[in-house]
């Protein structure tokens, strides 16, 4: 489903991500972690289109996006959370998910302002779906809350409700457990493994260790821009190399 062959970025004399090349199979949680400053969210940048190519490849679908626009890059199947939450917090959280649904949106400006019959049913889908997405998410109640009148973890599945409103194919998390409780990492787990069973790829970026053992089927690990692993959870947990990336500490799972 996506390819990364030799991808490479340098911001100036600082080469962040360091011809790194993995393959994302369809159906599969794949996970990418290490230390800080390694250039994970560097990695989901350059996928989802914010940061372009020094040099490499990445191919979706067997076509090229490095280059593409992000907006391209999300119509093409693609959605992302953000290491920070970055939602539209004085709008309803209803509002937050019908935002992340316009990439399937058809009816024009015309439609929009003599509301046709076609946009009315339109609006009354969308507001289905993004519904159907909040029941997922345990926030159906919260549907007309403004956005920033959520816990922290709520705000944080609230992301992931927006991204999968324009039903990617591929879907990237850059740490969603970061800033929940151990009860809300549980949830999330779950939460994980039922989004992958709804037929979605998942990239995965996150620090919590025990989370990232649970879900992915491979990891790969990043140390100051290089890939130096690339297998599965139990072997990556042993790698010697991986252990002392981590400062020595070995990873706690």
């Amino acid at each position: 489903m996506l390819t990364l062959d030799q991808a490479t970025i340098q911001f100036g004399g600082l080469t962040a991500v360091d011809h790194v090349s993995f393959t994302v199979e369809k159906g599969q949680i794949f996970g990418v972690i290490g230390p800080n400053g390694a250039g994970k969210t560097t990695l989901f940048n350059l996928v989802s289109g914010v940061h372009k190519l020094t040099s490499g490849s990445i191919r979706f679908l067997d076509k090229e996006i490095s280059g593409l626009e992000p907006y391209r890059i999300a119509e093409s199947g693609i959605a992302r959370t953000y290491q920070n939450i970055n939602l539209f917090s004085n709008l309803s959280v209803l509002e937050n998910v019908k935002i992340g649904r316009h990439i399937q949106s058809r009816s024009g400006l015309a439609a929009a302002i003599f509301r046709t019959p076609a946009q009315r049913r339109e609006e009354a889908a969308i507001q289905d779906k993004c519904m159907e997405l909040l029941t997922f998410m345990g926030l159906e109640s919260k549907a007309d809350l403004p956005a920033k009148n959520l816990s922290y973890g709520e705000q944080r599945r609230l992301e992931i409700a927006r991204a999968m409103a324009s039903e990617p194919q591929l879907l990237l998390l850059d740490e969603p457990a970061a800033g929940m409780n151990s009860t809300e990492k549980v949830e999330l787990t779950e939460m994980i493994r039922n989004i992958r069973n709804m037929g979605i790829t998942i990239l995965l970026v996150e620090h919590d260790m025990k989370l990232v053992m649970k879900v992915t089927d491979l990891i790969t690990v990043l140390n100051f821009g290089k890939m130096i692993a690339l297998d599965t959870p139990q072997k990556v947990q042993n790698n010697p190399e991986v252990i002392s990336a981590y400062l020595g500490g070995g990873i706690d799972a």
